[in-house]
Order: C-alpha cells, then structure tokens, then sequence
C-alpha cells in the first residue's frame, strides 16, 4: 500500500530543515545496538514501519548516499517504492575505484547516479563523476556535501553503510540522525556505530531528541544534532 510521503515525514523534521542544505543520516538497529548478525544477516532487522519510514526519507531527499561497502555487499536500488514520491539520485562514495558496474543502478534508469571519488579514478558507464580531493585516504565528509551542492543536491540522506556514517558523524556533518530501533537483541554481531573513542562523559552528544513508536513496535529516535540539551545535575 502506497502512503504520502509529506503526510508521514514533514512532522519529523524541524522547520528549519525544510530549505537550504540538510544531511540526514538513518540507521536501523536492535535494541542491543546491532545491525547484522556475525555471518552479516541482516534482512530484516526492523519491521515494515521502520522500511516505509526508510522509503518517505529518500522520497524527501535530493539524494541518498551509499559507501562502496554498501553498495557492493546490497546491491541496492536507493529507489521510492513503498510510498508515494519521486526517486532521489543515488550517490556512490568510492575514493578508489572498487565498485562493480554491473550493479543494478548503474543500469536501470531509474534515476541518476553520481560517483564520488578521487580524481583520476575511472567510474562505471551510467554515473556521472565527482572529484574530491582526499585528506589521509579518505574523502572529506564536508567536502562531499559542498561538492554534490554544487550540482544542485543540498537535501542528503546518508542510509548506510556504518561506516561511512561514522565518517559524517565525526566530521560532525549530519544535522538529523534517524536511529529505528526493533525490538530485538542478538548479543553478538555487528555494532551500528563505531566513531572516534571519548574519555569523558562531558564530550558524548546530547541531541535533542524526538521519539516516535510504530505500530508494529520498532521505535524511531529523531535526533537533532545541531540541538544539545544539559543535563540537570
């Protein structure tokens, strides 16, 4: 069954957000904070609510961003299918040239497909190239947003894998981060977060923080990590 996209999302995300850049980051995890099992299963964790909510981000976004990880372990589609809306372009960050061009996305037509790497390294037959210069190996978090807003996608969903999101977290470049926790606990597996370690509780994020729960029980944490709140002592 097809539900709107506004309808469901726009209450979820603070007025500010409804122009100019914004990142979204979503994550999808067990209670025990896992997103796969030790042999990587992982379809599906959450329930069909957590999936609709998945599909109304992408539909509200200029853009759903995947690492080469991702990309090759899922072959996914990054395409609007469970609710009304329009497909985002689908973003690849591959800094050296791993990612197969026989994935689905680079053949389907379903809506363009960028691939952000260094220069010089050669893209698959369906995507458009974009150049970012690395710092240490990497691709600055930063400057791949500046670089997909010059050609016109400032509204980011950053959807997977862990590790490329902790990349933007770190970075401290996501402005919503959308943890959809099921009720479920595996006790092994891997971990859905994994960022830089901190000595102090004083230096952990605080976000403000929305929760909504589905019918079907999966729980949705919206936080705003441009918001912080203090702890009363």
């Amino acid at each position: 069954m097809n539900i709107s996209a506004s309808k469901s999302i726009t209450p979820l995300l603070p007025g500010r957000c409804t122009s100019g850049p914004v990142v979204i980051a979503q994550l999808g995890q067990t209670l025990d904070g896992r997103i796969a099992t030790v042999t990587g299963a992982s379809k599906y964790i959450n329930g069909r609510s957590a999936l609709d909510h998945l599909h109304r981000l992408r539909a509200e976004v200029d853009a759903v961003i995947v690492g080469v990880g991702t990309a090759m372990a899922d072959n996914p589609q990054l395409t609007v299918r469970r609710v009304d809306g329009a497909h985002p372009a689908r973003v690849v960050i591959d800094p050296c040239g791993r990612v197969s061009p026989d994935l689905t996305l680079f053949s389907d037509g379903a809506a363009p497909v960028y691939v952000v790497t260094k220069p010089g390294i050669p893209v698959p037959d369906g995507a458009t190239r974009i150049d970012v210069e690395p710092e240490g190996g990497q691709l600055p978090p930063a400057a791949i947003i500046a670089a997909l807003a010059e050609v016109g996608l400032e509204r980011l969903l950053i959807e997977g894998g862990a590790d490329t999101l902790a990349r933007f977290l770190d970075a401290d470049t996501v402005d919503l981060l959308h943890i959809l926790m099921a009720p479920m606990i595996l006790g092994s597996g891997k971990a859905g977060l994994a960022l830089k370690p901190i000595e102090r509780l004083e230096q952990a994020r605080r976000p403000q923080t929305r929760v909504h729960v589905f019918d079907d029980g999966d729980v949705l944490f919206t936080c705003d990590l441009r918001e912080h709140w203090e702890r009363d002592e």
